[in-house]
Parts: structure tokens; sequence; C-alpha cells
């Protein structure tokens, strides 16, 4: 079974996805990590995050890999280990042009659909049910005030342990002008699927939104 989960920045995809394909044991697979860890590639290769044929080089070179360490997924950019790199807000600030390029997309959409081939798996990101997994069985899109998500990636940072010295407001400028952008790129632009059923998680718990998706998947495997 493939689940698909999309929607705008903080908007709690992740962590949501990652509870449900623990509960279910589905393979999570983190698309937006996959587009950070090319943000770092290009950041550490000092290429401008716009040079598209320089950076399909550079991931060509260095290469992207997931590993499970401890039982936690590690995002890894040749033999290095940048599961905390790709959140820091330098690269958050550059995902959005170097996620819009075609090539990187075009690479990035057909390594996503091979680990999607292989098993059942919930894959969150900006444009999963509309392009990478358009087929999805489970298609669902979360949704949130840029307000409550500023709120939620000001934790997060805090609780992963890095420091910014941006205030709430100025992270929800930050969000909104990451929305702008991922909603009018030309090429796989964030939009809601016609058949994703939209959750607004403003006011409420990781856990009544994971228990929301369970219940969305199982009435679906009824189905099948």
């Amino acid at each position: 079974m493939q689940v698909a989960i999309d929607g705008p920045a903080s908007a709690g995809k992740s962590t949501v996805a990652k509870i449900t394909a623990k509960k279910l044991s589905f393979v999570y697979i983190d698309t937006g990590a996959m587009y950070r860890a090319c943000t770092v590639i290009a950041r550490d290769n000092k290429i401008d995050y716009g040079d598209e044929d320089a950076i399909l080089k550079a991931i060509d070179k260095t290469g992207i890999e997931f590993k499970a360490v401890n039982g936690e997924q590690k995002v890894y950019a040749g033999n290095k280990d940048i599961s905390l790199e790709i959140r820091t807000p330098e690269i958050s600030a550059n995902v959005s042009q170097v996620s819009a390029l075609a090539g990187v997309r075009k690479k990035m959409v057909s390594l996503q659909r091979k680990m999607a081939g292989q098993t059942n798996v919930i894959m969150d990101g900006r444009d999963i049910g509309t392009t990478v997994l358009p087929n999805a069985e489970v298609k669902i899109f979360l949704v949130a005030s840029a307000h409550s998500r500023a709120q939620r990636r000001l934790l997060d940072l805090k609780q992963r342990g890095i420091h910014s010295d941006k205030t709430v407001d100025e992270i929800e400028k930050d969000i909104a002008n990451r929305d702008y952008k991922d909603s009018h790129r030309k090429i796989s632009p964030l939009k809601k699927a016609s058949d994703a059923i939209k959750i607004d998680t403003t006011n409420m718990t990781i856990d009544q939104v994971v228990d929301t998706i369970l219940k969305k998947i199982k009435e679906k495997a009824k189905k099948l």
C-alpha cells in the first residue's frame, strides 16, 4: 500500500508520517529530507543554489542515502551524517530554490518511486499525491495556520539543539514565503490532489492527527 502525505512547511507531515508508519510497520520515506540533502550538498560544494548542472553532478558524486541507526532514520550525504544539518535555518531558507530545479526533481522523484515500489510505504512531501505517487491508495493533505507552524518550527529547532536567533513572527514570515515559492513553482507545485483528504492540524494534537490518518488507512484497506 502507498500512503501519500502532503502539505506546506511545518504542518506536521514528517512527525505524523513517522509515527503512523511505525504503528503499521510501513517504511517511512521523507522526501523533504532528500531535497534538503541536495541543498546541503550544494552548500558544501560552494555551488550556487540555482546551478542545476553543478548540483546534479555533485549529487551523483556524493550520493544520498537513508540509514536506520539505533531505530532512528538518518540522512547521509556520502559517508557524512547530515540529519541535523538539513534542518538548519540556512538550508530551510534555500531548499525551495534547489527543489524547484527540474533536473533535481526528476532525479529525486525517480528515486522516490523506486523506493515506493518495493514495499508498503508512507511518503511525505509537497507533491507526493499529485506527482510522485498519483495512484496512492490513501492521500492526505495536512494544513495549519502559518502562526502555529512557526511555533512548531521554533520548538522543533530547540528540541534538535539547533540555535536560531529568529522570533516566531520572523519564522512565520519565512514560512509564508516558503509557501508562496512552493505553491507557485512551475514544476510539481504544492497543491492538494483532487482525491486527497484535507486535515487542518492547527488545533489538533499529534496523536489526534495520527489517529485520524490511521482510521482513513484502515477504512481503505477494508475496501481493497
